[in-house]
């Protein structure tokens, strides 16, 4: 209730902040003022390191919740990014406590060609709040909450060729659709013990939350957080992003991280309202770490208790590995890289199957404040697309997708953008499935969206 009380106040914190004594926000013409750094180290020795560049060239400094780092490293969950990275939203202060505002709101129309395609109008997005101070010289507490539309698109979701995971009614499995997801995506709170001027352990605990795995969740991932379509190897690389119980501790040094989770296996259900509850069965280990403020590396394993309801004598090992790369340029434009690998492997009764493998590389160009271009290219092995009559898998085919795009945005009001965008996609399939999809598949999407900024 505390939270919840918490993620309102965030949300209506712009309209009262005027009339707050003590409360600052930046404005639209002068630069936020700047947090005391005391004591803070980047470990890289950049001046910049620490600055979250908005778009309008405001100057954020932003403290880390886990670390004495830059706060522009923190993405969702524990998970790292470039030093680099621009941090958008609203960013207010008072009485000792940090707040900021983010999100966006995505309404889309998809047309999924082919035989196995469809066409569909939907409302998509997240709006994030989170609260942190310092308790101490060396502790520090952060609170978050996040809440997505995506229950508003009913039960099966949008249309996606080659998608596939979860159910829309607990008895058949989505396949060729993106599924919603929870209303309540995070709901978390960390606690940070600085050692030394670049040493620090916390804990972070989330209902729902995100394991140690993984690279950042992709609709925070600056290299493609801007696509409003979801990526079809989400199920390989960071479908955990909604977890319903999670608890991590970590260690940071010197920009590497160690951290180790234990979680709810179960992935979300078709009630996409409620809060499940949080049996923590299964384990996730990371390991980051960013050499320069450019990049962001991360290696990951997780053991993955019953997470199919339709499949809940089987188990996931999951693998993965991936590198980010971000690079600021001119008057608040950059152009952000993930490469990733993420493995899946079936444990069940005593039996391992064969690997399933999914690769992405995918790139955004924030060109200037108006412009913004993305593309993404995916290759996954997927064994759920042509389920055996009873069963959740079938025979293993390796498909393929490839993706572009783009958005202009307009300056609405202060921190608030609208953008019209489009894209357009091809999906890959073998030979095996055309009797099915009916070879490979153009379709495309239009949106509009208002972004925090």
């Amino acid at each position: 209730m505390r939270l919840s009380l918490l993620g309102l106040a965030l949300i209506a914190a712009p309209a009262l902040a005027q009339d707050m004594p003590g409360m600052a926000m930046p404005s639209a013409s002068a630069p936020a003022e700047a947090h005391d750094m005391a004591g803070m180290d980047s470990g890289h020795g950049d001046a910049m390191a620490g600055m979250d560049m908005g778009h309008g060239g405001h100057v954020h400094m932003m403290k880390g919740a886990y670390g004495p780092y830059p706060g522009t490293r923190e993405a969702s969950g524990t998970s790292w990014q470039p030093d680099s990275s621009v941090h958008e939203g609203l960013h207010l202060s008072s009485g000792g406590w940090a707040f900021m505002l983010h999100g966006t709101l995505v309404g889309a129309y998809t047309d999924q060609s082919g035989r196995r395609g469809d066409d569909k109008a939907f409302l998509a997005g997240h709006i994030m709040g989170m609260a942190s101070r310092d308790l101490s010289d060396r502790d520090h507490i952060q609170f978050r909450l996040a809440v997505s539309p995506d229950p508003f698109m009913g039960p099966q979701g949008y249309p996606l060729l080659l998608a596939s995971g979860e159910t829309a009614d607990g008895r058949t499995q989505l396949i060729d659709r993106q599924h919603p997801h929870d209303l309540f995506s995070e709901v978390s709170v960390s606690l940070s013990h600085r050692l030394s001027g670049d040493a620090s352990v916390f804990v972070y605990a989330g209902l729902p939350g995100e394991p140690a795995f993984g690279p950042p969740a992709y609709i925070h991932r600056a290299s493609i957080m801007d696509d409003p379509e979801a990526p079809i190897s989400h199920h390989w690389l960071d479908s955990t992003h909604v977890s319903e119980g999670v608890v991590t501790v970590g260690a940071t040094w010197n920009g590497v991280k160690v951290e180790a989770s234990r979680f709810r296996g179960r992935e979300p259900d078709q009630n996409r309202y409620d809060i499940e509850t949080p049996n923590l069965d299964s384990t996730a280990v990371r390991v980051g770490w960013n050499p320069v403020p450019q990049l962001s590396l991360q290696a990951s394993f997780a053991h993955q208790k019953s997470p199919e309801q339709l499949s809940p004598n089987e188990d996931l090992e999951r693998w993965s590995a991936s590198a980010i790369h971000t690079k600021p340029f001119g008057d608040g434009g950059y152009w952000a890289t993930t490469v990733a690998w993420g493995r899946r492997i079936v444990l069940e009764g005593g039996h391992r199957e064969d690997p399933l493998d999914a690769f992405i590389l995918e790139s955004t160009v924030h060109l200037d404040p108006r412009w913004t271009l993305f593309a993404r290219a995916e290759r996954i092995d997927n064994n759920e697309l042509l389920p055996a009559p009873g069963a959740q898998q079938g025979p293993t085919f390796t498909v393929g997708k490839v993706s572009g795009g783009a958005i202009r945005d307009f300056q609405v009001a202060a921190h608030l953008k609208f953008g019209v965008g489009a894209l357009v996609s091809r999906s890959l399939t073998p030979g095996g499935l055309d009797p099915a999809y009916g070879g490979d598949q153009t379709s495309g999407m239009g949106f509009v969206r208002l972004k925090l900024d």
